[in-house]
């Protein structure tokens, strides 16, 4: 099983969007400093993911997280004011 993710930022206003076949262990990574942006805006919380048969599917589903009518999408639905 392969997940899109996205992630928030518990100290700042920052989102990440990302894709693994671990979760859990991704989030570790996260909030141990081990990857290069992510560090910065430690500690993370998991607040979406779906998952996905094949890894082409879910790096489909990060790549449309990341444009720009993926954001306003994170926008309307995860982000109610």
């Amino acid at each position: 099983m392969f997940y899109t993710y996205i992630l928030l930022s518990k100290i700042a206003d920052k989102t990440y969007t990302g894709h693994t076949i671990n979760l859990e262990k991704r989030l570790k990574k996260h909030n141990n400093g081990k990857e290069v942006f992510s560090k910065r805006y430690k500690p993370w919380k998991i607040i979406y993911s779906e998952s996905f048969l094949n890894e082409v599917e879910s790096i489909k589903r990060e790549k449309y997280f990341k444009s720009a009518t993926g954001r306003r999408w994170m926008k309307k639905n995860l982000f109610k004011t």
